[in-house]
């Protein structure tokens, strides 16, 4: 039997496995069919904690439909939450430092990539205001903060096909890697909404590494200046970038229950 954390980071939700002590062979299907809602466990994200050479714990990330990916905001907050004090994470996206902080953690997402072929695109173009759309969706950013993004500034959140739309553009030629999809809308001073479409895991209640893309695109496009909070469907993240620097991500994160299972079932 091995064990497992249920964890979630405003309703983003993980499967959270410690391979420190008792190592687990973590395959594409057994990703899938522990995150399966109806035969598994059900989550949004499978995490593997494992050991590091060069920082206090590693981190594993699947999405739901079995790809590995290389950055997840929400997860990494529960990571200290998980462990128990502030930690350095070896991720496939870098090095990331996380803190705890009351009813939550604060993150260093690192420095976020701007070039079209560290995105990456299947061509050179701006990445600051894209040249393609689709439909009438207006010209989007695309930033790299870990794992890719697409962000559409729209006047309407409310009235974008995002559950249609997402899929569309996630697996768009334009995206070798594939894209997370990011449809946000200024909400104010300094705050935006925002719905993301996961890669690889549809639409979720937040997206941690969406928040801070988002964000940084708001204030490349000169919309607004950091601090910014983000307004989910899960709730709220703060997010701060100066431009040059590196992403700070503020927010909640929170353990559900403890369980054990069979891994060979899986």
């Amino acid at each position: 039997m091995g064990r497992f954390s249920k964890m979630h980071g405003l309703g983003n939700d993980f499967v959270v496995i410690d391979a420190r002590a008792q190592p687990i062979a973590m395959t594409e299907a057994r990703a899938r069919a522990i995150a399966d809602r109806h035969a598994g466990i059900g989550c949004d994200q499978l995490i593997v904690i494992g050991e590091a050479d060069d920082a206090d714990v590693s981190m594993q990330i699947f999405n739901a439909d079995g790809s590995e990916v290389e950055a997840c905001g929400n997860a990494t907050r529960c990571v200290p939450l998980f462990v128990g004090r502030d930690v350095t994470i070896r991720t496939k996206a870098g090095l990331l430092d996380a803190r705890l902080i009351e009813g939550g953690a604060s993150v260093d997402m690192g420095a976020p990539r701007f070039d079209w072929d560290a995105i990456p695109l299947a061509y050179a173009m701006d990445a600051l205001t894209m040249g393609a759309s689709w439909e009438d969706l207006p010209a989007p950013a695309a930033v790299n903060v870990g794992n890719p993004h697409v962000v559409f500034f729209v006047d309407d959140l409310d009235a974008v096909d995002t559950a249609r739309l997402g899929p569309l553009i996630e697996h768009d030629p334009l995206f070798p890697q594939r894209v997370n999809v990011n449809f946000a809308q200024v909400a104010g001073d300094n705050h935006i909404r925002l719905i993301v479409w996961e890669r690889g895991a549809g639409l979720t209640r937040a997206c941690g590494t969406g928040a801070c893309a988002t964000a940084v695109a708001a204030i490349r496009r000169k919309l607004m200046s950091g601090p910014v909070t983000v307004s989910l469907p899960g709730g709220d993240l703060v997010i701060d970038w100066q431009p040059g620097g590196h992403i700070q991500m503020t927010g909640p994160a929170t353990h559900v229950f403890d369980g054990e299972a069979d891994w060979s079932r899986f």
